[in-house]
């Protein structure tokens, strides 16, 4: 084996970390791996993996009775499902022409197939194979717990598909916000608990919207980020409708909310006391509140490869370090019970 095969191996984990960290696509020769990241931009998928930690958790906190087998297959399926949203949102939006070679979706990261490295049928093909595992994951799980299956994850395919599929298109509307919280919290965490337990206690459905909000906050900062695109488009967004000043605030709001509810919670014995380790993001937290402090800066004063994307990328790294903590007091709360 030569040294220039070898070099060509090891590099490969290195752009797969790459488009995980970016969601871009590596330089050079694009890999099956890499090809299939970027596409399905799996950089965001730490946030449903996370949602669907967090339901298993609930549930041995809870000290509920908890099938690990099914509970595996439905965080796959939420994995699938979110690649499979990735995929159909990039096609909804070619279709009816909210993405362009101007528009950010192609700025931050080249849109699969106005970068001319898929056909849109192509695309098209991923994502009817994707849904096609979704179903087949939901179709066993539903043979084992019965009907609610059916009811998580039709309401989360049919929300997540309206979110820009015509002629409902939620996000032009206002709605896609609230949306991400119905899809991450109860949907998400409470599809996986009952899942894994057969059952679904009111509380869980509580407990699972801190972590839900906490993760609405990276779309509002995204559309914060597209909103001097999409208010000229007739796409009214939350933050199109706000306007930017109030789409910041709101979004400040949205991170105290998660904290406060993460303390209340804990109080009330939904959520382990350890919970309150998210606290542990409150230096990130302080330097991502100043940056929603003052307006988008007209280039980036760092280098930012997912540029013009401004506000999101702040939140994303607010939600993946606070999500992270709160799965820790999870685990701790799971262990040793308070």
């Amino acid at each position: 084996m030569t040294d220039a095969v070898i070099g060509q191996r090891e590099s490969l984990p290195k752009k797969w970390l790459y488009v995980l960290a970016t969601t871009n696509p590596p330089k050079g020769t694009l890999d099956p791996v890499s090809k299939w990241l970027w596409i399905t931009r799996a950089g965001v998928l730490p946030m449903t993996l996370v949602a669907a930690a967090f339901g298993g958790l609930l549930a041995v906190y809870r000290d509920a009775d908890v099938d690990w087998w099914l509970f595996s297959l439905a965080a796959i399926g939420l994995v699938l499902a979110h690649m499979a949203n990735n995929i159909m949102n990039d096609l909804f939006d070619l279709e009816v022409g909210t993405d362009t070679a101007d528009y950010p979706r192609n700025l931050y990261s080249p849109h699969p197939v106005i970068s001319g490295v898929v056909s849109r049928s192509r695309l098209a093909v991923y994502a009817l194979v994707v849904n096609a595992a979704c179903l087949a994951i939901m179709l066993y799980l539903t043979a084992e717990r019965g009907w609610p299956i059916i009811a998580f994850a039709l309401g989360g395919f049919v929300l997540s598909a309206a979110y820009t599929a015509p002629p409902i298109r939620l996000k032009k509307h206002g709605l896609g916000e609230p949306t991400v919280i119905a899809v991450w919290g109860p949907l998400m965490v409470g599809g996986v608990y009952y899942a894994a337990t057969g059952t679904i206690p009111g509380a869980v459905i509580l407990a699972s919207l801190p972590y839900a909000i906490l993760c609405t906050t990276v779309l509002m900062g995204k559309h914060i980020d597209k909103a001097p695109w999409d208010g000229p488009a007739g796409t009214h967004t939350l933050p199109v409708i706000l306007g930017d000043g109030p789409a910041r605030q709101v979004t400040r709001g949205m991170f105290v909310v998660f904290y406060a509810m993460v303390v209340g919670l804990a109080i009330a014995q939904i959520l382990p006391v350890a919970t309150v380790l998210v606290f542990a993001s409150m230096p990130l937290m302080v330097r991502v509140w100043k940056v929603y402090g003052e307006p988008k800066p007209a280039e980036s004063p760092f280098p930012n490869p997912v540029w013009p994307l401004w506000f999101a990328p702040h939140s994303f790294l607010v939600t993946r370090r606070a999500g992270g903590l709160l799965i820790l007091g999870m685990i701790v709360g799971a262990i040793v019970g308070w």
